[in-house]
């Protein structure tokens, strides 16, 4: 039990949950947008806990980062401009601006209360990312930003919240807004997207992936194990001319010697190429064709 004798209960889907002991409490509250909470737990360190759903614990919050942020950037030959959507722990954008090529980094989210809340209890995440004279912050809807912006970007990171019906992110996973995005890349540039778990939302999933491949020349998804989701958990890559998948662990490796500011911790070649294998019970779900992309009118939700 925890030495508190406080309980997390984290809905996985409406039949199935997990339980976590909290140590403390450092916040609780709502903001205009969502619920918010950052808390310590027994087991995860401080956490990050939006709308009932751990977004990042300093247990594992590396996996997930530097899963979402390095094979796009790795497989774009020489990004500079980089625009992140979400984010609001800022440790997306602190491993973007590890990359030695990067000239500017603009990251857009919609609630500065959980920015200022991060800021103050969650330091540990972004590690002066906000601070970087490479980094600018808007505040403001990600898709009316790129809908009124005409700037264009090497790579594109969706850093967002899951699809959950009435929240603020759902319209942010339709073939509208991928082809927002699209028009928002260099020639040859690529976005990434966060794509939800592939054990408990599996057709979500498969709707992300389906989503950006009726937009993109070539997709990608993949997905790596985050001990604090208790899920494998997913990705999807869109690009417009480089293919992930091609690269050898090698190639990913002097990669990250050239470019790459600082040690990760889990991001490398062999990480790289594994990450790409999916399961034949997931490639299966990718190819049903009963499985029709997101759009605005259609969009897909967390199971509920």
């Amino acid at each position: 039990m925890s030495k508190e004798g406080t309980w997390f209960i984290e809905f996985n889907t409406p039949f199935s949950y997990h339980v976590r002991g909290i140590r403390r409490v450092l916040y609780s509250g709502v903001t205009k947008y969502q619920r918010v909470a950052i808390v310590e737990f027994e087991d995860l360190g401080k956490a990050l806990v939006l709308d009932g759903k751990i977004q990042s614990s300093l247990y594992d919050e590396f996996v997930y980062h530097e899963s979402l942020v390095h094979p796009a950037m790795i497989t774009h030959p020489n990004p500079r401009r980089v625009l992140i959507l979400g984010g609001g722990e800022g440790a997306t954008a602190r491993e973007v601006l590890r990359h030695r090529s990067v000239e500017e980094v603009v990251m857009v989210d919609i609630d500065d209360e959980v920015i200022r809340l991060v800021k103050e209890y969650l330091p540990e995440m972004s590690q002066g990312a906000f601070d970087n004279p490479r980094f600018r912050l808007v505040l403001q809807d990600g898709r009316k930003f790129l809908e009124e912006s005409r700037d264009r970007y090497d790579v594109i990171i969706l850093d967002l919240t899951d699809p959950l019906e009435g929240g603020p992110s759902y319209l942010l996973y339709t073939v509208e807004f991928y082809s927002i995005v699209r028009d928002r890349l260099s020639d040859d540039g690529i976005m990434v997207t966060q794509a939800t778990s592939t054990s408990y939302s599996l057709r979500t999933f498969a709707t992300i992936y389906k989503t950006v491949a009726s937009v993109f020349p070539i997709t990608r998804a993949y997905q790596v194990y985050m001990h604090s989701y208790d899920s494998t958990w997913g990705f999807v890559i869109g690009s417009k001319r480089y293919d992930p998948a091609t690269l050898t662990p090698d190639e990913v490796n002097n990669r990250i010697r050239e470019r790459i500011s600082g040690e990760l911790k889990f991001y490398e070649g062999d990480m790289h190429r594994a990450m790409f294998i999916l399961p034949k019970h997931i490639r299966t779900v990718l190819s049903d064709e009963s499985i029709k992309p997101a759009t605005d009118k259609n969009p897909t939700f967390l199971p509920a």
